[in-house]
């Protein structure tokens, strides 16, 4: 990732608590194998884990996948000697998470600069994180550490997902779905057709590229065109055009 010193996020609990509003992420590896491709990704949604969470000094990230998927069989190829119950990658894997809105930015959103010089072009506003890290496969529900870490996985997926993403939280609200409520032979036998997958966090990066390298009559303009745009997105873009902007102008400040 391309990381601006004017758009890179070096806030670490930023950027955590990031992955936990944004849980979709994009797992990629690039592994050697005899029938599958090299490079392989797949769009899936994770659980966070803290460092006091996942008791150790590293955050971890856990997901589960089709047990079909090629990127699996690419990893299980991958394990020169297979242990009974789980398997660890010797290469780095990546996870991209993107935030909920991006957009297209017009150069007649720079109020400032196109009327002074017309030196503007058009760019793309978004935000994102990456995590690199050590990937652990659960690849057999039948032992007891994949049949515990899957029965745990799909419990906390479906717990904060319900709760962040569909806001079911109970009293006024729905209360949450709970894997209870499935028939307990139908989870067994999803379970005996997905892996779990555990990353321990070695480095997170992100970027909220939300216009700051601009010029604050130009960022106004931005702010004001989103906003005017409306819609989810062009609100949620105004906001953060200005909050970004205004972190941006504030750590310029105190670094003088």
């Amino acid at each position: 990732m391309f990381l601006p010193s004017v758009h890179a996020e070096q806030d670490t609990e930023v950027l955590l608590q990031f992955i936990r509003e944004n849980p979709l992420g994009v797992l990629i590896t690039g592994l050697k194998s005899s029938e599958q491709d090299f490079l392989q990704c797949t769009h899936v949604p994770w659980v966070l884990d803290l460092p006091e969470e996942a008791s150790g000094s590293n955050a971890h990230i856990r997901a589960h996948i089709a047990k079909q998927n090629p990127q699996v069989k690419a990893m299980i190829e991958a394990v020169d000697e297979k242990p009974p119950n789980v398997l660890e990658l010797d290469e780095d894997v990546l996870v991209l998470f993107n935030g909920q809105h991006d957009h297209y930015v017009t150069p007649k959103f720079y109020v400032e600069t196109k009327p002074d010089t017309g030196k503007v072009v058009p760019t793309w506003n978004y935000a994102a994180v990456q995590v690199y890290g050590k990937l652990s496969l659960y690849y057999d529900s039948k032992t007891p550490e994949a049949g515990s870490f899957l029965a745990q996985q799909i419990r906390d997926l479906s717990a904060h997902t319900e709760k962040s993403v569909m806001g079911y939280t109970g009293g006024d609200k729905p209360e949450a779905w709970t894997v209870e409520e499935a028939p307990e032979n139908y989870v067994e036998h999803l379970k005996r057709n997905i892996v779990g997958i555990k990353i321990e966090v070695k480095k997170i990066q992100g970027k909220f590229k939300m216009s700051q390298e601009m010029r604050p009559g130009d960022r106004e303009g931005v702010a004001q065109g989103f906003e005017k745009l409306g819609g989810e997105t062009g609100h949620a873009i105004s906001k953060l055009v200005k909050s970004r902007g205004e972190l941006h102008d504030l750590k310029k400040k105190e670094a003088k």
